[in-house]
């Protein structure tokens, strides 16, 4: 059972008043004490979770809020346990609305509403909607058309940071390239949408967005789906290349893929375990630690190895020749996502 503690002014008229209507309505008695509670939890300045798992135990379900903006959802089970959703919220559960920007509040339960539900939902809601008020937002730069102006080296730099101010973009920031979508702009601190294929640019100040995103692009050439057949990164950071960056432009004035990266696409499509193999070898510490990656045995690696070195021409046990083959992977991936191979 949930155990409600009032601000002392507050305590004495509540509990009168919720006392007096237990004789009269046990449900509007119920209804008071759950408007207590939340007054209780908006004058702490309690925060999301504790806000919903104030509602799912008053309503006896789980609860969750969503909030796309912001990209964040919170659910607790009845018994107070914070847990992960599991699967997407049924347009028949009773929900409210949290703010006009789409996070909602929403009763994990189908069937008719009763007074202390409803009532649950209305005053966690506005509970929740003062908690998001304060809440710097997570989903800045998520207005396609501003967005664009603010990555559009060709927009003039007035025109972009006055699309930035408009977006809220804070002084530092930086672009995303997700993997076939519209580009996103995230705080310096901000980590891009989970689960996306992604490149993300360096982080800077507004008016040089056109900049990270240039960078953004660059690092999604070099991310892969981080499959068998596609092994590799799905999140690269520009940050995080250093000289290969200059690299892979190199590589794009030549006329066409460099030999290295046309001798590893042949060697990729003799068989199926080439291209993950090859991938852990540069991945892992040690061959040993390639093996327990691959989840092979080290003499089934071994042999591996050595029809990988004659397919490829080069010795792959020396630190030499594992960073030519690690270029050779990353500018694979480059040229494949520009359709050059």
């Amino acid at each position: 059972m949930l155990v409600t503690r009032y601000p002392a002014e507050h305590d004495e008229r509540v509990n009168d008043l919720a006392l007096r209507l237990a004789e009269l309505d046990p449900q509007a008695s119920a209804a008071v004490r759950v408007v207590g509670h939340f007054d209780s939890l908006m004058t702490s300045r309690a925060g999301l979770q504790s806000i919903v798992r104030g509602a799912a135990t008053l309503a006896g379900c789980p609860v969750r809020l969503v909030d796309p903006l912001r990209r964040r959802t919170v659910r607790v089970r009845a018994d107070g346990v914070v847990e992960a959703p599991e699967e997407e919220p049924d347009a028949a559960w009773p929900s409210a609305e949290v703010s006009a920007d789409g996070a909602v509040l929403v009763l994990e339960r189908t069937g008719p509403v009763g007074t202390v539900e409803a009532v649950v939902l209305e005053r966690a809601a506005a509970a929740a909607a003062a908690v998001l008020a304060r809440t710097p937002s997570r989903g800045r730069g998520h207005d396609p058309a501003l967005v664009e102006m603010v990555l559009d080296a060709g927009v003039d730099e007035a025109e972009r940071l006055a699309a930035a101010r408009r977006l809220g973009l804070p002084a530092a920031c930086r672009a995303v390239a997700p993997w076939g979508g519209a580009g996103l702009v995230v705080a310096a601190g901000e980590e891009p949408p989970p689960g996306r294929r992604a490149g993300i640019g360096d982080v800077v100040a507004p008016a040089e967005l056109p900049a990270s995103w240039a960078a953004a692009r660059l690092a999604l050439r070099l991310t892969a789906e981080g499959t068998e057949t596609d092994p590799g990164p799905r999140v690269v950071s520009a940050e995080s290349l250093g000289a290969l960056a200059l690299l892979v432009r190199a590589a794009d004035d030549e006329p066409g893929p460099l030999p290295d990266v046309r001798t590893l696409h042949r060697a990729a499509g003799t068989a199926p375990w080439v291209l993950a193999t090859l991938a852990a070898v540069v991945e892992a510490p040690s061959l040993r630690g390639a093996a327990r990656l691959l989840q092979v045995h080290h003499s089934t690696l071994q042999d591996r190895l050595a029809s990988a070195e004659a397919m490829l021409g080069w010795d792959l046990k020396t630190a030499e020749g594992r960073l030519r083959l690690h270029l050779a992977l990353a500018l694979r991936r480059a040229a494949r996502a520009e359709g050059s191979l």
